[in-house]
């Protein structure tokens, strides 16, 4: 797509064009545009957060999910503190923990339990 189309679509898009967004969203997805996807997420469009969760996910974008976690979407602290996890990055989870997230707290006590053994 050219950029003057591109541009065309944002504008459509930004004067309420579901269409359009919806497009946005689709050849941001296929171009991997995390930047794009991003925008869109923070004008509260849930789709995007939702694609750019999953490609955030899939390039083990810690910055990106947190990013996104610490505005408060659920499923980008989920996916945050599943990579933390796998990492064995305890201080990410901690900091989600001291966020209130139990998940991470969780993994934390869990991850303590295991080097308690391991010690023993």
């Amino acid at each position: 797509m050219a950029e003057s189309d591109l541009s065309d679509l944002r504008e459509r898009a930004e004067n309420g064009d579901v269409d359009a967004v919806e497009e946005l969203i689709e050849l941001a997805t296929e171009r991997g545009d995390m930047d794009e996807l991003r925008r869109l997420a923070d004008r509260g469009n849930a789709d995007a957060a939702d694609e750019l969760i999953e490609l955030a996910t899939e390039r083990s974008d810690m910055d990106e999910l947190r990013y996104l976690a610490d505005r408060g979407n659920a499923t980008a602290a989920d996916q945050l503190v599943e990579l933390a996890t796998e990492r064995g990055d305890m201080n990410e989870l901690r900091r989600l923990a001291d966020k209130g997230n139990t998940t991470a707290a969780e993994q934390l006590l869990e991850f303590t339990a295991e080097e308690t053994t391991n010690d023993g």
